[in-house]
């Protein structure tokens, strides 16, 4: 774990990697009714220009949260997700395709109005196992400082 004030711009934080499953898919599309043919029809996506089944770049943008969560940089010093910016997603992900996450602390914000805490703000590229970059965004999580 780290607080807030124990992190610095530029730090880079690399995460495990996770293989998106069918399984993951359908879950995700039950779960949030997005049943839509690019994620769900195998014989429709044999003939699209990705050839099979794309993820839902949502899940892939949940995803990463778990494996910034995983570093356990943020465990017991998170106190909320806090917003997330210019999400960009610059190519597929597929089932079956291995991600990770390349985490760099672009800017850390202190609150003003409440001194035992901060906002950082991670760049965040998710890359699957060919090293394309396939999502990028700014997640921001609001932490505590290092007590006293």
């Amino acid at each position: 774990m780290k607080y807030f004030d124990e992190l610095y711009e530029g730090e880079i934080i690399i995460t495990a990697a996770r293989t998106m499953t069918e399984t993951d898919v359908v879950m995700f599309a039950a779960t949030t009714g997005d049943y839509n043919p690019v994620h769900t029809d195998a014989e429709f996506m044999k003939h699209s220009m990705y050839g099979q089944r794309i993820v839902h770049g949502l899940l892939a943008l949940s995803v990463s949260q778990g494996l910034l969560f995983r570093t356990g940089i943020v465990d017991g010093s998170a106190i909320a997700f806090a917003g997330i910016d210019e999400i960009r997603f610059t190519a597929p992900v597929k089932i079956g395709d291995t991600i990770h996450v390349e985490i760099t602390v672009a800017k850390l914000v202190a609150s003003k109005s409440k001194p035992d805490r901060g906002v950082a703000h991670f760049d965040c590229k998710i890359i699957n196992q060919n090293g394309d970059v396939v999502q990028t965004s700014i997640q921001k999580i609001m932490m505590k400082k290092k007590p006293l």
